[in-house]
């Protein structure tokens, strides 16, 4: 499967790329406001996955992701601010419940739109200190994911594994052993270039969910779990080979490594892992 951007998509994905390069070193409510002021939050769903995945090749600390994916499409418009929702039924791992500033519910009754301050929601310590997961508690709640929360936890990770892919190449490049590269050694590159297909065949079903969803197509929902399980399975073969091929260095506070590895391994698990997906795409 193909996939090829327009000339505006082409445009699109290189002033994200340049505008978060240059602007990841600003504080985060600096870094939230450039993302309102550019407008990201308005892109429809192709465009979204394009942003979404610079986004995730970033690690960006942002609410943009809850915002866009998960508030949105259950409340039926952008919030006041930041926003997020609940929608597993449960309230129990949701992604920037405790800052954000209009949260959605997901309730018998139907859609419940209420402010932050409204909702008690306690953040979860997670391994990943960079995201903000908290448990809402709230009664009445149905269970009712978006397609587009799953496309957008799916297309992050892909940016996630991106950039393990990435620090991993320039790792092997320098790092010598005997006299020559360890990125010479077969082993490395077969271990590279598995990398690199997992995150291509990830990558396109996103983008293929992106565009169902985009089309309003009746396999929305069958795309968005093929999504979600592919990069699920892409973080896995990242996470391992990411750590493999860095060595001790890769499990340093100090070295950025750890940061996306931590990410991608969120972005699986936050609604439901690969395995989930799959069973899913059985019924």
């Amino acid at each position: 499967m193909e996939f090829e951007f327009d000339e505006d998509q082409r445009m699109l994905q290189r002033m994200v790329r340049e505008t978060v390069a240059k602007s990841r070193a600003l504080p985060e409510d600096q870094l939230w406001a450039t993302y309102l002021e550019l407008g990201w939050l308005e892109a429809p769903p192709v465009e979204l996955a394009i942003i979404l995945e610079e986004l995730g090749y970033a690690a960006d600390p942002t609410p943009f992701l809850a915002t866009a994916t998960w508030f949105a499409p259950l409340a039926g418009r952008l919030p006041n601010g930041s926003g997020t929702a609940v929608f597993d039924g449960i309230g129990e791992f949701v992604l920037d419940a405790d800052r954000a500033d209009e949260i959605a519910l997901l309730t018998a009754d139907g859609v419940v739109v209420r402010s932050g301050a409204e909702v008690r929601a306690e953040r979860v310590a997670v391994f990943d200190p960079t995201i903000h997961v908290a448990r809402v508690e709230q009664p009445e709640l149905v269970a009712g994911v978006p397609e587009l929360a799953l496309m957008g936890l799916a297309i992050s990770t892909v940016g996630s594994c991106r950039r393990i892919l990435d620090l991993v190449v320039a790792h092997v490049k320098q790092r010598q052993q005997f006299g020559v590269p360890i990125g010479s050694f077969q082993a490395v590159k077969h271990k590279a270039a598995d990398m690199y297909v997992a995150i291509e065949r990830a990558r396109a079903l996103a983008l293929y969910s992106a565009l169902t969803i985009a089309e309003d197509d009746p396999e929305r929902a069958r795309a968005a779990a093929m999504a979600k399980a592919a990069a699920g399975e892409c973080q896995r073969l990242c996470f391992q080979s990411g750590f493999q091929l860095f060595g001790a260095m890769g499990y340093t506070w100090e070295n950025e490594l750890q940061i996306h590895l931590k990410r991608a391994k969120a972005g699986d698990l936050l609604l439901g892992s690969a395995a989930v997906h799959r069973r899913a795409l059985l019924v």
